[in-house]
């Protein structure tokens, strides 16, 4: 007999089986449905079964009963009724007594079951006319096991244009073919786990003996996603320690302690923990690979410079992507103003002084940082004012610049580092890894050291998964002076009270946003829809300065309405959620957001970011009338915590994780039973195992049906792996 392997049958496409019944229609709508090979059927698991063991005397029938009745059929025949209908009825029999049993158009019954025939039938008791039936019953005669009735029977997800039996008839004749399966994870691990092997987790999740063997077969299961996937994550951060080129930074250097003695405030204690995980990591031969999760306002940019600022003093170039052109510029006036404040700007320079520029800065002005921006519409650097582009792109270079602040622009073409040490991506979430491993690879010298950030909180859970070959920091801490933000949720009915509260704020001399709707996926139907609410607000606030800011402005006259509104020259700024991330003017105490219940939880979250910035309190107005239980979870979250992490979770339990995994790239959604909410003590142990086994076997070469598997059932995402 041959064993075969899950991975194999990974290889197997159901169109070229032989599977009974199976035929290319049926076929092509599994396909559609994600079920293309035999381990996708094996692996598409009953959601729930019916338990037809309860066998009953038919004398002990009551009616509403479901229940299993074994008897002789005494009687049965055929005739037509209303509507060309076909009735046919049979009298079963047992020791105790005997009940009416139909079917409606099943002719061939008959035929199938003659007086004598001995069968089980499974059904709802009726009664007609005051005597017990069963109509249309499960029914099948008795020539020994017993496969649809006298056990638990799987109900399976509902694909497209198959009937549920009929999926349970193919996973019936294609298990005898594909077992008995070899089981890759290693008989120590599964007994330190606790879970069955694999060939009986896979019989048992389809046909189980009773509710414990299900029970043990979906933990194996569950246990293997979980395993696997850890696995891949274990093996890319092996992969990363033995490939890469690092440098071992010396930590604490001058112009780290100048920055940090030039900061106008205490670190926090959370602020310095991070810090010294980081320096701990640049103090290492192989490169950093961190994640930095920070909610709204802790601190993360300090954090970061710091790091940036670890290279620069060992003579590497330190870079921040950023997605958007807000943010970058945003980042650059943020970072440029802390090294002002610790004394490391450099003297300017002027209009004939840019050729030469290394032995301008090789005198005795002390220590500074030149910094410099680079995006696809915008360039400055803090150390020439009339900079242009071909100047910032030759001092990038030749090494001149220290540091510098861009979008995508840092990564295309023609842009080439003369030093690259330490990079820093900021919302992460918004660029794909082929992107980062882009930037990393405009270091020539060594694989630069990485610190990915992120404001979006992302829940423990998740940070296993999708990001669990990164090191994790977390800034869980505001510094002091932030302010408290009140949120409120008002309907459509009760706007007034809303842009009440925007008058009042900036009566009292501060400012405003107002977040246009999320009308659909297209930028220039939410630029519409954002314009015409400018244009509606201008007649409720007649006596305010308006602005307008949407993501089809070209990127000037973003920056000029961004100028205009930190200058404080516009009182109210209506925006898409352009806004959401990077934008920091203290004087902004509301925010109201229109049809808050369209927007993603997290989204919500760092929309109300934007205010509490400064020394006055925020308030965030969500105006909206939920339509979906889910819409209305949303507002009700965002009024009863601030916490980002709080509402991490929730919004994760709330979405569920396939639409979190979904927004990921390639495959990591494919967790078919496990939920890494209900199963994290399971993720918690599978990635204790997965990374001992690669810590021991770095290779996986003492375990090769476990390595075919990991990349043949994770498909793209061990690709995506191993680039991020």
């Amino acid at each position: 007999m041959k064993v075969r392997s899950l991975a194999e049958l990974a290889g197997i496409r159901l169109a070229d089986t032989k599977i009974r019944g199976l035929g290319p229609k049926f076929a092509a709508a599994l396909e559609r449905a994600g079920i293309v090979t035999v381990a996708d059927l094996l692996l598409h698991v009953p959601r729930r079964y019916i338990d037809r063991r309860r066998v009953e005397p038919i004398a002990d029938l009551q009616v509403g009963d479901e229940v299993t009745v074994l008897g002789t059929v005494r009687s049965i025949s055929s005739r037509r009724i209303r509507g060309a209908r076909v009735l046919v009825e049979a009298r079963v029999a047992d020791e105790s007594g005997s009940l009416r049993v139909t079917w409606f158009n099943q002719e061939y019954r008959v035929r199938q079951l003659p007086p004598g025939t001995e069968v089980a039938l499974f059904g709802t008791v009726d009664s007609f006319r005051g005597r017990l039936q069963l109509t249309n019953p499960v029914t099948e005669p008795i020539r020994g096991e017993l496969t649809k009735t006298g056990r638990l029977v799987p109900i399976y997800p509902s694909v497209s244009g198959v009937p549920t039996w009929r999926i349970q008839q193919w996973i019936e004749h294609a298990l005898p073919h594909a077992r008995p399966l070899v089981d890759p994870v290693p008989e120590a691990v599964r007994r330190r786990v606790g879970v069955v092997d694999r060939d009986r987790a896979i019989a048992d999740i389809h046909f189980p003996d009773g509710e414990a063997a299900a029970r043990q077969a979906r933990a194996r299961l569950v246990f293997d996603e979980l395993f696997r996937l850890e696995v891949a994550l274990a093996l890319q951060k092996r992969r990363q320690i033995d490939e890469a080129r690092g440098f071992a930074h010396p930590t604490r250097g001058p112009l780290v302690s100048a920055f940090l003695a030039g900061l106008p405030f205490d670190l926090t204690v959370a602020q310095r923990r991070v810090l010294d995980e980081i320096e701990a990591d640049l103090a290492m031969e192989h490169p950093m690979h961190r994640l930095l999760q920070g909610d709204v306002g802790s601190g993360k940019t300090v954090v970061a410079v710091a790091a940036l600022l670890t290279g620069v003093d060992g003579g590497w170039q330190g870079a921040v992507m950023a997605p958007t052109e807000v943010l970058a510029a945003q980042h650059y006036l943020a970072i440029r103003d802390l090294l002002d404040l610790a004394g490391l700007t450099p003297p300017e320079i002027g209009e004939g002084e840019r050729l030469g520029m290394g032995s301008l800065f090789g005198g005795d002005e002390g220590p500074a940082v030149r910094l410099a921006l680079l995006t696809g519409a915008q360039v400055a650097a803090n150390f020439c004012p009339g900079a242009r582009r071909e100047d910032v792109l030759a001092w990038i270079a030749d090494g001149t610049v220290d540091l510098v602040v861009g979008t995508h622009a840092l990564i295309q073409e023609g842009v080439g580092f003369a030093r690259l040490g330490v990079a820093v991506v900021d919302e992460q979430h918004r660029f794909g890894a082929l992107q980062r491993a882009t930037l990393r690879d405009k270091a020539t010298e060594i694989d630069p050291d990485l610190l990915i950030m992120t404001a979006t909180p992302i829940p423990r859970t998740l940070s296993m998964t999708l990001y669990g070959d990164l090191e994790v920091s977390v800034l869980d801490e505001l510094p002091p002076g932030r302010t408290p933000i009140e949120t409120k949720a008002l309907s459509r009915t009760e706007e007034e009270a809303a842009w009440e509260t925007v008058r009042r704020a900036v009566a009292e001399g501060r400012q405003a946003f107002v977040v246009c709707p999320l009308v659909d996926d297209s930028p220039k139907v939410e630029a519409a829809s954002a314009t015409a609410e400018f244009e509606r607000l201008q007649t409720v606030f007649p006596d305010l300065r308006l602005g307008l800011i949407h993501g089809q402005l070209p990127p000037r006259e973003k920056e000029e309405v961004m100028a205009a509104f930190r200058a404080g020259h516009v009182d109210v700024l209506v925006a898409t959620t352009v806004i959401e991330v990077g934008i920091d003017v203290p004087n902004a105490t509301v925010i109201v957001i229109e049809d808050a219940d369209r927007f993603g939880l997290s989204q919500l979250h760092q929309l109300r970011g934007r205010v509490g910035r400064g020394r006055h309190p925020g308030m965030c107005i969500l105006l909206a009338d939920p339509a979906t239980a889910e819409g209305r979870a949303r507002i009700d979250a965002m009024v009863a915590t601030t916490d980002g992490f709080v509402l991490a979770e929730e919004d994760l339990r709330i979405r569920g994780q396939g639409t979190v995994f979904g927004a990921r790239q390639s495959g990591m959604g494919d967790l078919r039973l496990a939920d890494i909410l209900s199963d994290f003590e399971v993720l918690v142990e599978a990635r204790r195992e997965a990374f001992a086994l690669v810590e021991s076997d770095p290779h996986l070469e003492r375990h090769p049906e476990l390595a075919t598997e990991v990349r043949r059932m994770l498909g793209d995402a061990v690709e995506w792996l191993f680039v991020s």
